[in-house]
């Protein structure tokens, strides 16, 4: 009985021990990790510092907001201070959190904390008087109020960290840039100079941070940007103060920073070829690079407005295509020395109840030299907007900054950069906030192709309350914005953040003077994104940044497999499987445009829009009538080494002119280099005779564009054009170096109305190598035929060096002459028609005779 009582007492004790602990494990200490926590009002944010990636980790961790946010080395946890009390707050893993009251404190202006390695709290707010609570849990005052000191000048200040290499509190002040040390024994304040990189700055430095070297990381409220100061502990004055950009991170505002000091956060080394710190940006693409080295300081000039304003869907593209296509055919080209110059009159920033768009430009805010109109009055007839005015801010001659702004009637302007820009060779750098004006909009860093950065923002304004106000609105996706209403629409993008910040700002400012902004109503940046993509070979390629540690997200899209096919829907489930980068994969078959979006379900989604370079008609002629346009899919696999022109085209059509069809190589007639490719592969059919041009950015007069013509029939042909034949009145060589669209034209020779009909079938650029002497020698002396077998009628090519007269003979297998005729040929590449007519199926032999040029027998066979 003794014994039953002893176990029983026993399980007792185990049954208490498996109810009491999960209990307390719930408090445990978060412990030193790599992350950095952004403590946002009562809202806990983890930041990746090497990415500036960040994302909510916990939601409502207090009733009341959290301030002066520190990570204890004493015990683990971080600890922040309440508002609106005398309470100071411990915060474990779980976001368990234990309150405690300290009654020496103020009841609040309390935003400045660190904790030292020995669990003392350095807590502050105005003015210079601090307090010291001691968090050491080993202390007998554990939690209790030890000191009321001060420091010994004042300073404006908005976070302060402790650095685990000298034990030294580090600051930076607002307006001054100035970075201090501070001696936590006895408040000495020590200015070490300005900093470098923030030296003109404005901004509130709410959130810093240490690493294991001391490195310490500045974050800017307004704009989220990160610095980097390198080993502070060593720095005595400005002349050995390293500091740069580290990373874009989210703004923020009633925030405050917290990291465990003796974590190390990984560094770019930006010469090795290497993505050293995990970001997906390898050595001079990482911003914490910037200067370093061969690396240029990121401040590169920017694209231009009148280059842009292209929609981000299909709607228009067949108009959107019309226009890139005689920008290219014309030679367009935007002359800034002789557009108009904008400056500011003395109406600047007055209210005129009649107001333009250019009364909301912002004039002499970001050091411009001069601000030049480049407003694409083209869009007009092909968007949907009712007004255009834009601007581009120069440095001398480089455009640095831009701003789009257009009038819609009927809901939101339907282009955002960040939408298509990705998946045409532009990468998304990062997706977060800036803070203008309190309230937090989604900016965007956009790698450009020519390996430029571009600093993005949109927002758009809708008139309320009886045209009394404004609202400001700026959302991700487009479908957040209200339909069927007029909206003023801004795209801003520059070269730095600083300038986005600059003329964001103003444009608010300029806005609320015409009409006082009511509301604001604008999105959260999206979690999950792609960062680039490509279409390739019937395959959709993306990479996607996933900054919340998201499992899975949704792809759904709808695609065109030609210009002149109906939509169909694609649906798909990729699986992130928690990793910040992941690659993938998704096959689509051939394409021609596709929009689709990827989400979780719950944060904001991501959208993109890509279209490949399109095929389009110019029957812009008077007399000239399209009877049938199609497009459609490829019938053969490219090779790797060849440039595929997708998509096959049929057009018939009426013309006493001309009537052409063009083919842009990429979507926003860029010009490409075809340097590496040596002939124009094709099967085509059609009726008499089609000029090919390759239409050179660089050329503005049609008449001097390299072209060639060949000869259609009936039946389909392989065609094999060497580039190097393409001939321009100008000049005999072409370079085609800059190459924007393919044009194919057929011609009424005598002005007459004719039916004209072309088919063109698996174009495509390749790189055939170039003959030896001796591959000439057999070339010169070879017949060629298309199509062989022959049904119908087939056409025999050649070259003669000369002109020259030819007897050209056909004999069928018994050697008898079946066919003859006389042939005048030209220098050059010259052709032969040849028909059946009553010829039977069977092996027949052709041959070209002359005095003076002499070629081999071809063999043709008759089906």
């Amino acid at each position: 009985m003794k014994n039953y009582y002893a176990m029983k007492n026993i399980l007792f004790l185990v049954i208490i021990l498996i109810i009491s602990t999960p209990l307390k494990a719930q408090d445990v200490p978060f412990n030193c990790d790599n992350n950095a926590y952004l403590f946002q009002y009562n809202d806990v944010f983890a930041i990746d510092l090497a990415s500036g990636n960040s994302y909510m980790v916990k939601e409502n961790v207090t009733d009341a907001s959290i301030n002066a946010a520190a990570y204890n080395p004493a015990d683990g946890f971080f600890w922040g201070s309440l508002k609106g009390s005398k309470e100071i707050v411990r915060i474990g893993k779980n976001f368990t959190t234990t309150v405690y009251y300290v009654p020496e404190l103020p009841n609040n202006n309390r935003y400045v904390g660190d904790v030292s390695a020995e669990g003392i709290y350095f807590l502050k707010g105005g003015g210079t008087t601090y307090y010291k609570i001691d968090l050491n849990p080993d202390s007998s005052n554990y939690a209790q109020h030890q000191e009321t000191a001060s420091l010994s000048q004042g300073i404006s200040i908005h976070d302060w960290a402790f650095n685990a290499v000298d034990g030294q509190l580090y600051t930076v002040e607002k307006g001054t840039n100035i970075l201090y040390r501070i001696d936590p024994s006895n408040g000495q304040v020590s200015s070490l100079g300005v900093v470098p990189i923030l030296e003109g700055n404005n901004y509130t430095y709410g959130a810093v941070y240490f690493d294991a070297d001391g490195r310490f990381y500045v974050s800017a409220n307004q704009t989220g940007t990160i610095y980097v100061i390198q080993s502070v502990q060593n720095v005595n004055g400005v002349e050995d103060m390293d500091s740069n950009l580290f990373a874009f991170g989210p703004s923020s505002s009633s925030n405050d920073g917290a990291r465990c000091p003796t974590a190390p956060v990984a560094q770019e080394i930006c010469d090795n070829g290497i993505d050293d710190d995990g970001d997906g940006l390898i050595d001079c693409q990482d911003p914490s690079c910037s200067g370093y080295g061969m690396c240029d300081v990121v401040q590169p000039p920017t694209s231009k407005s009148n280059d842009g304003g292209l929609e981000s869907n299909n709607r228009l593209s067949e108009q959107i295509n019309k226009r890139n296509f005689n920008r290219a055919k014309t030679g367009y080209s935007f002359d800034v020395a002789t557009a108009p110059r904008v400056t500011r009159g003395l109406q600047y920033a007055k209210r005129n109840g009649d107001f333009t768009l250019e009364d909301f430009i912002p004039l002499n805010i970001i050091g411009e030299t001069e601000t030049i109109n480049a407003t694409p009055s083209d869009l007009l007839s092909i968007t949907n907007a009712t007004e255009i005015f834009a601007v581009d801010y120069m440095e001398n001659d480089t455009p640095f900054a831009s701003i789009l702004a257009l009038k819609t009637e009927d809901g939101v302007y339907e282009h955002t950069k960040y939408i298509c820009d990705r998946l045409l060779g532009a990468e998304l750098i990062s997706v977060s906030t800036i803070d203008i004006n309190e309230q937090q909009f989604i900016k965007s860093i956009i790698k450009n192709v020519d390996g430029t950065y571009e600093f993005v923002l949109s927002l758009s304004a809708k008139v309320v309350n009886n045209d009394a106000n404004f609202v400001i609105e700026s959302h991700w996706n487009l479908d957040q914005y209200e339909d069927n209403v007029t909206y003023y629409n801004f795209q801003i993008w520059t070269n730095t953040l600083d300038n986005l910040y600059l003329l964001g700002e103003e444009v608010l400012n300029l806005l609320a003077i015409e009409k006082p902004i009511s509301d604001y109503n604008n999105s959260t940046p999206p979690t999950v994104f792609v960062r680039k993509g490509k279409y390739n070979n019937g395959n959709l390629e993306l990479q996607i940044v996933n900054t919340n540690a998201t499992e899975a997200v949704s792809l759904d899209a709808g695609f065109r497999t030609t210009e002149t096919n109906e939509f169909e829907n694609l649906n798909s489930t990729l699986t992130l499987s928690e990793q910040y980068i992941t690659n993938h994969t998704i096959e689509t078959g051939g394409l021609f445009d596709i929009g689709f979006r990827i989400g979780d379900g719950v944060a904001t989604p991501d959208d993109l829009f890509m279209s490949d370079g399109p095929w389009g008609i110019d029957d812009s002629q008077e007399g000239t009538n399209v009877s049938q346009y199609t497009i459609t899919q490829n019938s053969i696999d490219f090779e790797e080494d060849e440039f595929p022109i997708e998509r096959n085209l049929d057009l018939r059509a009426t013309t006493s002119s001309y009537v052409a069809a063009y083919r842009a190589l990429t979507p926003r007639f860029n010009a490409v280099d075809l340097r590496d490719y040596n002939t124009l592969k094709l099967s085509a059919k059609g009726t008499g005779n089609l000029e090919i041009t390759f239409v050179k950015q660089s050329i503005t007069n049609w008449e001097d564009q390299f072209k060639t013509t060949i000869a259609l029939s009936g039946q389909l042909q392989e065609y094999i054009l060497p580039l190097s034949e393409f001939e321009s009145i100008s000049t005999t060589n072409p370079e085609l170096d800059d190459v924007v669209t393919i044009v194919f034209t057929m011609i009424s020779e005598d002005g007459a109305a004719v039916n004209k009909y072309v088919s063109l079938n698996n174009l495509r650029l390749s790189q055939d190598t170039a003959l030896s002497i001796e591959e000439e020698e057999i070339e010169a002396k070879t017949l060629r035929v298309f199509p062989n077998p022959m049904t119908s009628m087939a056409q025999i090519q050649f070259r003669a060096s000369n002109n020259v007269t030819f007897q050209f003979v056909v004999y069928n297998q018994l050697g008898e002459q079946v066919h003859l005729s006389k042939l005048n040929a030209t220098a050059g590449n010259n052709t032969i028609t040849i028909e059946r007519n009553n010829l039977s199926s069977g092996i027949y032999f052709c041959k070209l005779i002359s005095n003076s040029s002499e070629y081999n027998t071809l063999k043709l066979i008759v089906n």
